[in-house]
């Protein structure tokens, strides 16, 4: 592609006042109004002093701009420009949103994520966020170190990350999330806490499980009175009732989790769960007495690399025994122990007579799953998909945790869990294409598309670009969002 041919000279002017660049924050706003955002912070959040005036306001300004791809405090200054005051009222100055998140204390964040948490539920009313709820949900929890380079960064300290396949120690701060998903939905969050750089990845993690799972039985609960009402309203004539709420919830978790306030926290809740385990001395023992017989091989839909061995694997071996954890405490819980082994290339393969044999290598996860073996093990692989909630967070709003005050960062990590679910449900009104599509490119597609804007009869018109490759689920959305009640 080259310039234009047809013009001899090109000018640049920043001079239109009805033009914005992120016309599609409009109808996902529209959608979080809609949804009640405002109301619920309103009535959750109590932030004192004038820098806490309107909190909901100030929230809804924060998470319009972390939806446009804001990840700073600076960059919320991109709700300031254009025709934008003709779309929204109460927009703030960034500096104004700075002094709100730095007044906020840890009762106050506290606050905000049982905020989050209601609107979430609020949003699984209106929008199919988690379709095939009805077989298993799963709720994943896991924590990444976000690196900081300030040096009066509260709670910042030294932790260790992966980097480039090498474990380093590198010092930030520690959000640990959890995640809501099923088999056919991209995930929401369902619960979020920031702490110390240097805390263990496990702290904390029992009593945001319960919090999650209480969020995902409620969010389930919404989510079949609104499959209800969609269903009544294609068919009006045939009684129905509501569907059942999800029969399973599976908790997963890497070995980092694997603890008994974690387990106990999941057997409380009433859900199952799936951890996986180190294998030390006593886990090789349980190994020993699979039979040889008893392992089945498996392929993996798309090959995985190792990086211990440097090498891609589509394949694997798996088999089951009885496992007791914490045995002889209060804590013992008996369930099954899946193993999944591959060999193991590096090590020799040759015994002292010199007869070659295989070399295995080992991963193991409990778990108190009902599914068959094959079915069990592959859905506590799924866990992985976190690490793609973490990635579309870190290229967001999650970039940096930009104040030097810990429960700012703190109150910032909850406010990009509401605009993450926000955008999700943006998208699956959207339309099929944008269900499980990335942050990124529903950012790219839906929301940060140019728009100008007129007035005529009191009536605002938002024109958009001709030919816009996703005009019709944009246009989905907006007719859904300004339309009746969804």
């Amino acid at each position: 592609m080259r310039i234009s041919h047809g013009a001899t000279r090109v000018r640049a002017s920043f001079d239109d006042p009805s033009l914005v660049s992120c016309a599609g924050v409009e109808p996902v706003m529209a959608l979080a109004q809609r949804c009640g955002l405002h109301g619920v912070v309103a009535a959750r959040l109590h932030v004192p002093t004038d820098k806490g005036s309107n909190a909901a306001g100030k929230v809804a300004a924060i998470v319009a701009g972390m939806v446009t791809g804001a990840d700073s405090i600076d960059d919320l200054d991109v709700l300031r420009h254009g025709g934008m005051p003709l779309l929204f009222d109460g927009v703030y100055a960034p500096s104004t949103l700075g002094s709100f998140l730095r007044t906020f204390t840890h009762g106050h964040v506290r606050q905000l994520q049982a905020a989050s948490r209601q609107f979430l539920v609020g949003l699984a009313a209106r929008a199919p966020l988690l379709p095939s709820a009805g077989a298993v949900t799963f709720v994943d929890v896991d924590s990444l170190l976000r690196r900081v380079y300030g040096k009066q960064k509260q709670g910042a300290g030294f932790g260790h990350a992966k980097v480039g396949g090498y474990r380093v120690l590198l010092r930030g701060l520690n959000p640990l999330v959890a995640t809501i998903s099923t088999p056919d939905a991209a995930p929401v969050i369902a619960a979020t806490q920031l702490r110390a750089g240097n805390a263990g990845s496990a702290r904390g993690a029992a009593s945001l499980i319960a919090e999650a799972v209480a969020t995902t039985k409620a969010v389930l609960a919404a989510q079949a009175a609104q499959a209800a009402q969609a269903a009544q309203a294609a068919q009006p004539a045939t009684t129905t009732t509501t569907p059942a709420v999800g029969s399973e919830i599976v908790v997963r978790a890497d070995s980092a989790f694997y603890s008994r306030a974690v387990i106990t926290a999941c057997r409380r809740a009433r859900v199952r769960f799936s951890i996986t385990v180190r294998v030390d001395a006593k886990v090789r023992r349980a190994i020993a007495t699979i039979d040889e017989g008893a392992w089945t091989e498996i392929r993996y839909p798309q090959p995985v690399w190792d990086e211990d061995q440097q090498r891609f694997i589509s394949r694997a071996q798996i088999a089951e025994t009885v496992y007791t954890a914490f045995e002889g405490t209060r804590h013992e819980v008996t369930a099954r122990l899946m193993v999944r082994r591959i060999p193991d290339l590096k090590k020799s393969t040759v015994d002292g007579q010199g007869e070659l044999f295989t070399v295995w290598r080992y991963h193991a996860a409990f778990t108190d799953s009902p599914y068959v073996l094959v079915q069990a093990e592959a859905q506590h692989r799924g866990h992985a998909i976190i690490e793609q909630v973490f990635a579309e967070l870190i290229d967001g709003p999650l970039a940096h945790l930009p104040s030097g005050r810990f429960n700012a960062n703190n109150a910032w990590l909850t406010c990009i869990a509401i605009a993450h679910n926000l955008t999700r449900a943006a998208a699956t009104l959207a339309g099929r294409p944008h269900h499980t599509a990335r942050a990124a490119t529903i950012r790219r597609q839906l929301i940060n598309v140019a728009g100008r804007i007129t007035r005529h009869a009191r009536e605002l018109t938002v024109h958009l670009p001709q030919h816009w490759p996703w005009q019709h689920n944009w246009l989905r959305l907006f007719t859904t969002t300004h339309g009746p009640p969804i």
